[in-house]
């Protein structure tokens, strides 16, 4: 055999060998390989800005599912940023903890993934508080409701509370994808939106489930409830539809043919694009990326964040 033909044979036979190993074991080797990757300024900053969402899913879901949060979990994850505001465990029943208890290590992983492609930044100051999401659902239904939305109160409570969060990260993921540059930061961004997707979805479905219940003690349905909130953050984004309730009308609907709406999308029934500026509008509660508030009492972190900060100082 020559050495042309051996190193020919060995390659193939390298190649095989990847394809057999099972993906837990081959993913680590390709984020491994993608660190090293040279990633664009542009890319760092869209990767890192989504962290901001990343810390406030992983420490709500982990709070509401077990009392404790990251600096329990994964401090390491945190760099020495401060403890959230608020955050307690939730009066949850056994399924909803167990769904919510693994959206919450899913997001511990999120955080990992980005960490191991972006340097990112430490966990900014979060309000996770009852009062944080109060002043959200009273923002929703245009007066103060009494008594003040708790989401730590019950299952559905923390369900209509989730409906809150997951959407908004993965329109963020929709908007970066056309914006990235190197192949690392969009399979990185592929990952994570499959996910999120996923997790949005699941939360739409169990509240579709109960759509005409009434929220104890408000009186209200479960689908006023999701279109309300889509019309704030609509209202707050600035950019037209870009959220759907579980019930809209027709015309709003999958084809213009259906009011359920399980899961939301635009005429084409693809997924909404946000752009940083608009997020920020919606997780500061405040309408204006240079106005913080919300869930981010002191504003958000990473370069896009700060620059609107800066220019509003």
């Amino acid at each position: 055999m020559t050495p042309s033909t051996s190193t020919t044979t060995a390659t193939v036979l390298a190649s095989l060998i990847l394809l057999l190993v099972p993906t837990s074991y081959s993913s680590s080797f390709i984020t491994e390989k993608f660190r090293h990757s040279p990633i664009p300024q542009s890319d760092i900053d869209l990767l890192e800005f989504p962290l901001n969402l990343e810390y406030l899913e992983a420490e709500f879901f982990l709070y509401g599912s077990s009392g404790q949060g990251l600096d329990k979990f994964a401090p390491n994850l945190t760099m020495g940023g401060p403890t959230p505001l608020g955050a307690r465990v939730a009066n949850l029943d056994p399924f909803t903890r167990d769904v919510i208890k693994q959206f919450a290590w899913q997001e511990v992983g999120h955080l990992r993934a980005i960490k191991n492609t972006v340097q990112g930044f430490p966990r900014p100051l979060l309000d996770l508080s009852p009062k944080s999401f109060a002043k959200t659902m009273d923002a929703a239904f245009g007066r103060s409701l009494s008594p003040p939305f708790d989401p730590y109160a019950s299952s559905l409570h923390f369900l209509i509370a989730s409906y809150v969060i997951p959407y908004v990260g993965l329109t963020g993921y929709v908007g970066a994808n056309p914006n990235l540059q190197a192949n690392a930061s969009k399979r990185l961004v592929a990952g994570l939106l499959a996910v999120e997707s996923g997790q949005d979805a699941v939360i739409r479905a169990l509240l579709y489930e109960h759509a005409m219940t009434k929220v104890d003690p408000y009186g209200m349905t479960v689908a006023e409830f999701t279109n309300r909130i889509s019309v704030l953050r609509n209202r707050l984004g600035h950019a037209g539809i870009k959220d759907e309730g579980l019930v809209v009308p027709k015309w709003l609907g999958a084809e213009g043919r259906i009011g359920g709406n399980v899961l939301a999308g635009d005429e084409f029934s693809l997924g909404y694009a946000r752009t940083p500026e608009e997020i920020l509008r919606v997780v500061y509660g405040s309408g204006n990326e240079s106005i913080p508030g919300g869930f981010y009492p002191k504003g958000a972190d990473g370069r896009i964040a700060k620059s609107h900060l800066q220019s509003a100082a």
